[in-house]
């Protein structure tokens, strides 16, 4: 009886130490530019993997031998993984960089101008193909401070809310 304790105890541990895969995407529509600015929270050794098995390198992310070559890794990864419609038509992304923040990093973004009226269609495949239990919250504010959400993840990349 307690061999089945310690294994009861030993299971319950190994669940609460399991790491779980998320990341945090926020995208607010700039009123006067037309523009979408999306900041996106991820943890960086979850990324750095991804980012190795994408362009089939190791790669070190928070010490880099060639910094503009991991920006330009990151640049890549983001843009093929991040995509958006505004009322049917294709927003166009660029990259403008990154901060480190403890185990995570917040990554910018915008888009071109482009006017939206009333729907959003955003895919985030961020890190579903490395990790099968990645989840991906989307928070979108459209002129509001509540913003309206998305849950992404394997199977279901890409969701849209209509204002």
């Amino acid at each position: 009886m307690q061999q089945f304790y310690i294994s009861l105890i030993s299971l319950g541990w190994m669940v609460l130490s399991h790491p779980y895969f998320i990341s945090l995407t926020e995208i607010r529509q700039n009123p006067e530019s037309q523009r979408l600015e999306i900041a996106q929270k991820i943890f960086w050794d979850d990324l750095e993997e991804a980012l190795g098995d994408f362009h089939g390198e190791k790669v070190d992310f928070l010490n880099p031998e060639n910094p503009e070559k991991l920006n330009a890794q990151i640049q890549g990864y983001l843009l093929h993984h991040n995509k958006i419609w505004l009322d049917g038509s294709p927003a166009t992304l660029k990259f403008l960089g990154y901060e480190i923040e403890e185990d995570a990093a917040w990554f910018y973004m915008e888009s071109l101008p482009l006017p939206w009226k009333a729907e959003i269609r955003v895919q985030n495949s961020i890190l579903i193909k490395n990790f099968a239990s990645q989840q991906n919250i989307i928070h979108v504010y459209k002129n509001s401070k509540s913003p309206k959400s998305l849950l992404l993840g394997k199977g279901q990349e890409s969701g849209s809310i209509k204002f």
